[in-house]
């Protein structure tokens, strides 16, 4: 075989069709809602033109850019992308860097976008896959005997180094936090000592606690001179006392949910989008589908996520070795911890992140780099299948 043919394996052989088929099914129901939560709003505001259908178009262009990008990359054998990993570490960095220059672009007070030849996105989105890629090489690299503590939190400080710039220069202290639960997992799935994580895993409870504790004793009126994230979780905790202030978006949230009942209201038929939840299109839209489908829609959505993860789930196991299976793993808990963190938030059981629901909140970035990610898994497992094909015909010689 051509060093070509290694690198590049276009076809649909290896192809995993249920991922692709439930992959289809959740951008398809994505657009149904994104166009059902903003049209209100599209229609009502010149930002948009005046357009119902402005937002639903620009999310089918990007989603249609990200299929060919998915596509792309599940052409091209995942083993390359692995020689880059320092460089793109190097880029993480370096993009992060780009939000202090002119380049970096402020909305809502938060500078997380820079600006390049007119395209404009949001650093964090692929900072997250080359982050993946970068500890899926550095896991694969040490290999299967990762023992005791210190080569434990020495594999963690690369994606520890990022989460916090990502924190402290573009304030994402969400997006942070998925970074580093991203990588924890994925070094959990092989370190022989699990039991240590769980030690880790109680200590984070107890600071939680702790932190929770202690932002109950602080004068709620001095709660934003202190720290705006103790003042949400001060709202989250007590939110009618913050009804018209911080906690006035997960309220309104709860009222959506509240009143879809177990069929909702009807598609289009939302009360709570017509300017009592801002921007329903993005982080809350859980909320909104709630609201209009119901118990039945929203436990649908959990559904179509819960297969789709278990398919990247099966594609891991299936991995032809350890590179291939911690890419697999690592998209696998990126996109399960920000579902269950954005089904946490908008139910009201977490304090407001701003993280937002993958395939259904608005957003060109998040969703080109997401199908890419999805393309990385696609090529793991055509790989698998591949070498599985090869060695059965070899058997036969």
């Amino acid at each position: 075989m051509s060093k070509r043919q290694r690198l590049f394996q276009p076809g649909t052989r290896g192809l995993d069709t249920n991922l692709l088929v439930v992959l289809i099914f959740i951008m398809v129901f994505g657009f149904v809602m994104i166009y059902s939560a903003s049209y209100y709003t599209a229609g009502m505001s010149k930002a948009y033109n005046n357009d119902p259908m402005y937002l639903l178009k620009n999310q089918i262009i990007y989603s249609m850019l990200g299929i060919i990008a998915m596509l792309v990359v599940a052409s091209i054998n995942y083993h390359f992308w692995c020689r880059f990993a320092t460089i793109g570490y190097i880029a993480c960095i370096g993009l992060i860097f780009l939000l202090k220059t002119p380049l970096g672009v402020t909305v809502k007070g938060a500078t997380r976008w820079i600006r390049i030849a007119g395209v404009q996105f949001q650093v964090a989105e692929p900072v997250k896959l080359i982050m993946i890629v970068f500890m899926a090489t550095l896991i694969a690299a040490k290999g299967r005997h990762l023992k005791g503590w210190i080569p434990m939190f020495r594999l963690l400080i690369p994606s520890g180094i990022i989460a916090v710039m990502l924190w402290k220069i573009s304030d994402n202290m969400s997006t942070a936090t998925i970074l580093l639960g991203t990588a924890v997992f994925m070094i959990y799935v092989v370190h022989p000592d699990q039991w240590k994580f769980i030690l880790c895993a109680l200590g984070v409870a107890i600071f939680v606690g702790l932190v929770i504790h202690y932002v109950q004793s602080l004068d709620p009126a001095t709660m934003d001179e202190i720290n705006f994230r103790f003042a949400r979780i001060r709202a989250w905790l007590d939110p009618y006392e913050y009804e018209d202030g911080k906690a006035y978006q997960s309220l309104q949230g709860l009222y959506a949910i509240g009143s879809g009942g177990l069929w909702g209201k009807g598609l289009g038929n939302s009360i709570q989008k017509l300017g009592k939840i801002p921007e329903p299109y993005n982080d809350y839209i859980f909320a909104i589908i709630c609201e209009e489908l119901g118990i039945f829609g929203a436990g649908l959505i959990v559904l179509l996520f819960i297969y789709l993860l278990y398919r990247i789930y099966i594609i891991s196991q299936t991995a032809e070795d350890l590179l291939g299976r911690m890419i697999s793993i690592g998209v696998f808990s990126h996109i399960a911890l920000q579902v269950i963190l954005n089904l946490l938030v908008v139910t009201g059981l977490f304090p407001t992140t701003g993280v937002t629901l993958p395939f259904f909140s608005y957003g060109g970035t998040a969703t080109v780099f997401l199908l890419m990610e999805i393309g990385l898994v696609l090529n793991v497992n055509k790989y698998s299948v591949k070498k599985r094909l090869d060695a059965l015909r070899d058997a036969r010689l």
